[in-house]
């Protein structure tokens, strides 16, 4: 059985590689938020004085970015301001907007940015040529810990993430224009500090691994020094595989799609710091719905820095949502499954290529072939994995993994 468990895992790196953004790409994206901190702490700039603070959130920061399906599409680069010496009771939602906004439209112009500036429903959105083939979010924002900490330590939530918590900018919301401490909240800094948890271990483990490879080619590293973004974990693996099934799933039914972050938040507690892709792959696809929780009316699924925001929210609105989520996550599990019980490389293209994408999988499989059959290299040795059964047991929500 070993071999063929090692078929798997070479198989599944090989997908994981497809789908790896270059780390040039992590470079290019912290270049770009860090040149337009530059811009905001310039001499002339209007928002100087309140200490903007500009970094990144979203899928570059958890290290689970992936390719676009086309070359027509772009990679998304979220990124935050935070305003640091300003307070809620000091503008509206509309006027941070506004003021971010001027300074943004002012470094478009500078740069000699072709693509107009556009805005968003919380942020601004800055396309670069089309030669670079992303464009960069940019969300306004204010420092909001003290007060997340106080609101979480009232009723007894774990508040170890909600120093970094931010208020942020919605024009969907009636106090957008009104001056008010009721802004709505995020904690991206937090989210990828609760994520960096659940995988700590095996993070620290190729971090160092690398390291040491580093030191022997004659290259001078540090585990403290190395972004996190030049090792990937099998969680991050994870989470990748199963964001291009999702898209490829709901590539004609894209409002039914069960966003990233719900699929990263159920991965995260259902990783059981496997160190092999297939073994954390098969325990989140056989887990990850034990941490969906009924209240008897709703399903919710809760943000692990601020369990009052629930991620589920849009599925008490549109049931459809729900059963969309259920009936994605069934059909991983059957593709993946299969390919776990295939004998060649062949049939286990044959299992997910429908939804990973042919030209991916074939891709992988040539890869392999070239690489003379061999387990593809990873940063560290790790043990075969069982393979999987996904069985009919009645699925128990428990405590979330990360909550007090």
């Amino acid at each position: 059985m070993t071999g063929a468990n090692d078929q798997v895992e070479k198989f599944l790196q090989a997908l994981v590689g497809e789908l790896a953004i270059p780390v040039s790409r992590y470079e290019q994206a912290e270049t770009s938020y860090k040149s337009l901190g530059d811009w905001f702490h310039r001499p002339e700039s209007t928002v100087r004085n309140f200490d903007p603070a500009v970094y990144v959130q979203g899928s570059f920061r958890l290290g689970t970015a992936i390719r676009p399906i086309s070359d027509a599409e772009e990679y998304d680069v979220d990124s935050v301001c935070e305003l640091k010496k300003l307070t809620k009771n000091e503008l509206t939602q509309f006027d941070l907007k506004q003021l971010l906004g001027h300074e943004i439209k002012a470094y478009h112009d500078a740069k000699g940015m072709t693509k107009p500036v556009r805005e968003g429903r919380r942020c601004w959105i800055l396309s670069y040529a089309d030669g670079a083939q992303f464009h960069m979010d940019v969300l306004p924002s204010l420092p909001n810990g003290s007060e997340q900490r106080l609101l979480l330590e009232r009723a007894q939530f774990d508040a170890r993430w909600a120093d970094t918590a931010i208020a942020i900018t919605d024009r969907d919301v009636p106090t957008y224009r009104v001056r008010t401490a009721n802004w709505p909240r995020s904690n991206p800094k937090g989210y990828g500090e609760w994520f960096k948890s659940r995988m700590a271990s095996v993070l620290a483990r190729r971090k160092q691994v690398l390291v040491e490879s580093l030191k022997r080619q004659g290259v001078t590293a540090s585990v403290e020094k190395l972004p996190d973004y030049r090792v990937r974990t099998p969680l991050q693996a994870a989470v990748m595989l199963l964001k291009r099934h999702r898209d490829n799933t709901f590539i004609g039914e894209p409002d039914l799609k069960p966003i990233s972050v719900i699929i990263t938040t159920l991965a995260g507690h259902a990783y059981g710091e496997q160190d092999t892709i297939s073994g954390a792959l098969f325990s989140i696809l056989e887990g990850m719905d034990r941490y969906l929780r009924h209240d008897g009316t709703k399903y919710i699924i809760a943000n692990p820095t601020d369990p009052f925001e629930n991620f589920a929210d849009r599925w008490e609105k549109d049931p459809r949502k729900a059963k969309a989520f259920f009936r994605w996550l069934e059909q991983a599990r059957q593709d993946f499954g299969r390919a776990a019980h295939a004998t060649t490389l062949q049939r286990m293209n044959e299992a997910v290529s429908a939804r990973m994408g042919t030209a991916l999988t074939d891709r992988a499989v040539t890869k392999i072939n070239g690489n003379g059959g061999g387990l593809l290299r990873t940063p560290s040795a790790a043990p075969a994995v069982a393979i999987p059964t996904f069985g009919n047991a009645p699925r128990v929500p428990t405590t979330p993994k990360g909550f007090a």
